[in-house]
């Protein structure tokens, strides 16, 4: 991590990151095997290795703190803190998700946890984050705004225009790169001229971090960081935080363009297993992990349930939630 050292990141902390990680980690394996299994027909994109990214991240925020996340975002949706039973609702497109099963995987919002907006258009969450922060400033509020993208959206104009703007007015917003290394089908040296993300930041006079995406305590430290520094009326931060998607782009596509051997080193430092080990080591007994373990499956389970069982949107709801607006001349 450069910029600020790891400091000091509790193994209550770590224990509540991992808790996190793991839940997002066995929800994502249940979305994609009940995808397998023709139970859910939805577009999905994986979120497999990215957990405890997020998981760090969040655990830095307030209930209060806005994240304005992407289509690949089912970590960010519940290290926020959406409820679990809704939030399969919603990606099942039944009545009872957070949207009434009419946004779907790529558009989860949910006010009541801060995460405000899910976009499905890469890169146009920065500029909504700006309006969110600008909001909060103007209130005189305390509350930071998140916006996570990943590496291959800082190289849209959208990028730009939200630092330079963030930067120049102070904004309290995050940028929070998760640099997967893979911007869909395209690797990084193949599509950005720039030696990293962060190395863009200084460029707009931008607090500036880059870590370890994968390790709790650096993730954690960088986010702690970011969060005091926009809190205190210092203005944004970039993160750069390096991790690596570990399946493909989307569920069911072609994933044969990564070279065996990054997989492979990838998986061998795997953040869950990594994270996990850590916390053995600072004396979290093997019951009280698996206690915790079960305790998630159990909720995924119930969540599952009730998602499945829940009913299908009326018809009657194409007309609900529409902007009826008369033009005239």
């Amino acid at each position: 991590m450069t910029d600020s050292g790891i400091g000091s990141v509790s193994r209550e902390q770590l224990s509540a990151i991992y808790r996190s990680a793991y839940r997002i980690h066995r929800n994502d394996e249940r979305f994609r095997s009940l995808l397998s299994q023709g139970k859910l027909a939805v577009a999905y994109y994986p979120v497999r290795g990215q957990e405890v990214l997020s998981a760090s991240m969040m655990h830095a925020l307030r209930p209060s703190d806005y994240l304005v996340t992407t289509y690949r975002g089912l970590h960010d949706h519940l290290a926020k803190g959406i409820p679990l039973k809704e939030l399969w609702a919603e990606f099942a497109g039944r009545a009872t998700g957070t949207c009434k099963g009419k946004g779907g995987p790529m558009h989860i919002t949910h006010p009541e946890s801060g995460v405000m907006v899910t976009t499905g258009i890469v890169g146009s969450g920065l500029p909504i984050a700006n309006g969110l922060a600008l909001a909060s400033q103007m209130r005189g509020e305390d509350r930071v705004t998140v916006v996570s993208f990943g590496d291959g959206a800082s190289n849209i104009g959208a990028f730009h225009e939200a630092l330079n703007m963030a930067s120049l007015w102070k904004l309290p917003v995050i940028f929070l790169c998760q640099n997967n290394q893979y911007a869909e089908h395209t690797a990084y040296a193949v599509g950005t001229a720039a030696p990293s993300i962060a190395a863009r930041g200084p460029g707009y006079g931008m607090h500036t971090i880059a870590c370890d995406g994968n390790d709790a305590r650096e993730m954690f430290a960088a986010a702690r960081t970011a969060v005091e520094h926009a809190r205190s009326g210092k203005g944004p931060t970039l993160i750069e935080a390096k991790t690596f998607r570990m399946l493909a782009h989307i569920f069911g596509s072609d994933f044969s363009y990564v070279p065996k051997e990054m997989l492979a080193a990838a998986e061998d430092t795997d953040p869950i297993p990594r994270l996990r080990k850590l916390l053995v080591e600072l004396q979290m007994s093997e019951a009280e992990l698996r206690g915790a373990e079960q305790a998630i499956e159990a909720e995924i389970d119930a969540a599952v349930e009730f998602a499945l069982t829940s009913p299908f949107p009326d018809l009657a709801e194409l007309r609900v939630d529409v902007l009826e607006a008369e033009i005239t001349a």
